[in-house]
């Protein structure tokens, strides 16, 4: 499967950020790109402080624009997250769309971030409400294990997805600069190498606005855990194939003796 990784800086305007990943996926779809994976909060990018205006509901215009994506380039579209609302509350949710824009099921981020650094202190709390349940979505009869961002750091949950038979587990995210440059390569390294998946984590680079500024290096990394893919720095797109056989080839070369 050939996929795109798009990495943005998404700002507040959802008409902003669409125009932008409008022009990436032109640029994927040339390059023979089945899929594409967007970052955490690719719609509209709030301060951290008020949770974004421009809020998905199941079927609404926002939920249209985000679907249309999918079927206008013809390309199975796989766990960015936009904020939703949900019951009154909002969420955090991946969406996934195949290419025909039939809806495969969405995820809701379980594990909210927060910290307390010296110069910033970040509590997703205070807008998001955290969702409950894990989620596989099948593309084309591969299984693709759901989870954003701070989700990387549980590795029980990247355990449950292996042992529901996931070939692929995606973290779309927006993770800060500090936290980026100590860990976002190991763990998602160790993610890969110990559950012997894919792992792809599209992300947000640069400054948004004058609170947040994100790490990006969108990597998709291999069950060996090998990076294939490292977009580092800037708004771009980039295309990999994944070699699907490698998974068993691995798998039967280190064999981890857990009851999958």
């Amino acid at each position: 499967m050939k996929i795109a990784v798009l990495q943005l800086t998404s700002v507040l305007d959802y008409k902003t950020n669409l125009e932008t990943i409008r022009g990436l996926l032109k640029e994927a779809k040339a390059q023979g790109a089945e899929a594409f994976f967007m970052p955490e909060v690719f719609y509209s990018m709030s301060d951290g402080i008020t949770p974004t205006p421009y809020l998905v509901e199941e079927g609404n215009g926002h939920y249209k624009e985000i679907q249309k994506l999918s079927t206008d380039f013809g390309m199975a579209q796989i766990g960015g997250s936009a904020a939703t609302l949900l019951n009154g509350k909002v969420v955090n949710r991946a969406y996934n769309f195949d290419k025909n824009g039939k809806d495969l099921g969405h995820y809701d981020k379980i594990n909210l971030f927060a910290c307390d650094l010296p110069d910033k202190k970040i509590s997703e709390a205070k807008n998001y409400t955290a969702g409950s349940d894990y989620k596989v979505v099948d593309l084309n009869a591969v299984k693709i294990g759901l989870g954003i961002c701070f989700d990387m750091r549980f590795s029980e949950m990247a355990l449950h997805y292996r042992k529901e038979g996931a070939s692929i587990i995606t973290y779309p995210a927006a993770f800060t600069v500090p936290t980026g440059r100590a860990h976002w390569h190991t763990l998602l390294r160790a993610r890969a190498i110990e559950n012997q998946c894919f792992v792809i984590a599209a992300a947000q680079w640069g400054h948004h606005n004058d609170r947040m500024q994100t790490y990006g290096h969108s990597l998709v990394v291999d069950p060996w855990g090998d990076i294939l893919m490292d977009l580092q720095e800037g708004v771009k797109v980039g295309v990999v194939e994944l070699d699907f056989p490698k998974i068993e080839l691995i798998r039967k070369s280190v064999l981890m003796n857990r009851p999958y």
